[in-house]
């Protein structure tokens, strides 16, 4: 098969919303219908009996919520899908961020009963700000929820996009009777305490036909209603409306009971977009282009601890890659080559000769990879859109255990490179800073460090309102600046000058006294 005919077959989509709307467990069902797994495990608050697939780092099965972006790949109907999970909770915001840069859709969940949530709304002006394609799954209907108009103009209002139902629910709660598929022009009835399947399942092509006008009369004539109102208040669905970002349907469903999945999936397959163009920083890259070129936008130590192994998640751009043969890293501006490339189903690995454009390849990483660095086969490119955020809060690390130095050290630089938090030395005092944007990151790594590293860290406050890294086109008033400000002066772990500012004010009168610096706030710069 040609390298046009494999881009063809692919989708690679992200699954984004608040923390608890259901995300995870529609991944599992996608998995299940695309029999990559054979049970799916339900995540339900801190008692989990089984775990979720995509959920496989220790912290995520005890606390029984997405800490880390999990890749997943399988095959349905003929595609090739790789579903990006990503963590709802605000505290990995930046993973789900840098995440959303290697999928050419997403599907946005969300929870009948709570509507659109603060992190839902964040995550969708993303996604808009890249004009990436979005379809909307309202989840738990088996649970009294809002109405279904209501929500409808609470999706429209409070995300800022144009929506189109294309299905409808049939009552909600305790009175939940089915999905009406307005794509496909079907009704599947729902079946109480019993989960959907092609055997159990009914299914009925015409709203007219005499079971359904003896059975349940009343709540089909309530639909036929819903139905006409919806025809007239949305607009038409257009492919093309869609694909441009112009446009996101939206689907009902429980995915815990495996209602409405199925309608998703299908239609999803039929309109979502095959790997697109991406944009480097010289030129738009095609994905039909001969010569392979990938970036990569996520690192994870210690995939599996038993072997220690560090993991460079790279997109596939363009062309192909190949198992063995030597590809050009542009930051190192060295040759390298993979003996081991790996394919996901979530920690589960298999090696792989090649892939194709949207697929997403596991390197095996001993240090070489940085967030955001490119691979091509000559080609001196960059791609662009992997910043890294200014910190909210901050906490001095300190070695709890002086038998574990090395250790810690390892962990901390390992941890670090992943993304997830950021480090800082104090220039004056050598004492280290971990930045991050939420509380929960401080428990992640210092669970992580003692489970998979061996160390023991504790924390000490400290007095920080904001991190910024400086530059300057004037090398004397730089250097006169980290002089004057030696004691908040810090590095990266790039080595980069970073200015600690411990109020908003002492950071105002900074930028007063020294217009010639420039102040940065993300490191993109």
């Amino acid at each position: 098969m040609g390298l046009k005919q494999e881009i063809q077959k692919r989708k690679t989509f992200a699954i984004v919303s608040h923390p608890d709307a259901g995300k995870t467990t529609l991944t599992e069902k996608f998995l299940l219908f695309g029999g990559a797994i054979q049970v799916a495990g339900a995540v339900k608050s801190n008692k989990i009996k089984k775990t979720a697939t995509s959920d496989f780092m220790e912290i995520e099965k005890q606390r029984g919520i997405s800490v880390a972006t999990s890749v997943m790949g399988f095959e349905y109907r003929d595609f090739k899908v790789n579903i990006l999970d990503t963590p709802g909770h605000q505290d990995f915001a930046e993973d789900t961020f840098r995440t959303l840069t290697a999928a050419d859709s997403a599907i946005v969940v969300i929870d009948a009963a709570k509507g659109v949530e603060p992190q839902t709304k964040k995550l969708v002006e993303v996604l808009r700000m890249r004009d990436t394609p979005i379809i909307v799954f309202v989840n738990k209907l088996d649970r009294p929820g809002k109405d279904p108009f209501d929500l409808m103009d609470e999706i429209e209002e409070t995300l800022d996009i144009k929506v189109r139902p294309l299905s409808w629910p049939i009552g909600m709660g305790n009175d939940f009777k089915g999905v009406y598929d307005i794509y496909s022009q079907k009704l599947k009835l729902f079946s109480p305490h019993e989960k959907a399947t092609e055997e159990n399942s009914l299914v009925f092509d015409n709203l007219d036909h005499p079971d359904l006008q003896e059975g349940i009369p009343e709540p089909i004539q309530t639909l036929k209603d819903d139905l006409e109102l919806v025809e007239g208040v949305y607009p038409e669905f257009k492919h093309e409306d869609y694909q441009n970002a112009d446009i996101t349907p939206v689907f009902f469903g429980s995915a815990l009971n495996n209602f409405g999945v199925h309608e998703i999936l299908d239609c999803f397959l039929d309109i979502a977009p095959n790997p697109m163009g991406s944009t480097a920083e010289e030129r738009q890259v095609k994905p039909e282009e001969e010569k392979f070129t990938g970036f990569v936008f996520k690192i994870h130590a210690n995939l599996d601890p038993n072997h220690r192994d560090r993991i460079a998640f790279v997109r596939v751009n363009s062309g192909i890659f190949q198992r063995n043969k030597f590809y050009h890293h542009t930051r190192l501006n060295k040759q390298i080559r993979f003996s081991s490339p790996t394919a996901f189903m979530a920690s589960k690995k298999s090696v792989i000769d090649e892939a194709y454009p949207g697929d997403i390849v596991g390197l095996h990483d001993t240090g070489t990879f940085k967030i955001g660095d490119t691979l091509t086969e000559g080609e001196q490119i960059h791609f662009k859109g992997m910043p890294s955020f200014s910190p909210e809060l901050f906490k001095y690390i300190e070695n709890a255990d002086p038998m574990k130095s090395k250790q810690l050290h390892k962990g901390i630089d390992q941890l670090m490179d992943e993304g997830v938090a950021q480090l800082f030395t104090g220039k004056e005092s050598g004492r280290k800073i971990i930045g991050t944007v939420g509380q929960l990151q401080f428990e992640v790594i210092e669970y992580r460090l003692l489970h998979e590293y061996g160390a023991k860290c504790r924390y000490d406050n400290i007095n920080l309102y904001k991190t910024c890294w400086i530059t300057s086109d004037n090398q004397e008033k730089l250097e006169e600046f980290k002089e004057r400000k030696s004691r908040n002066m810090a590095i990266d772990k790039h080595g980069r000058d970073v200015f600690l500012a411990e109020s908003p004010f002492a950071l105002q009168m900074a930028q007063e006294k020294f217009p010639e610096i420039e102040f940065h706030f993300t490191s993109e710069f």
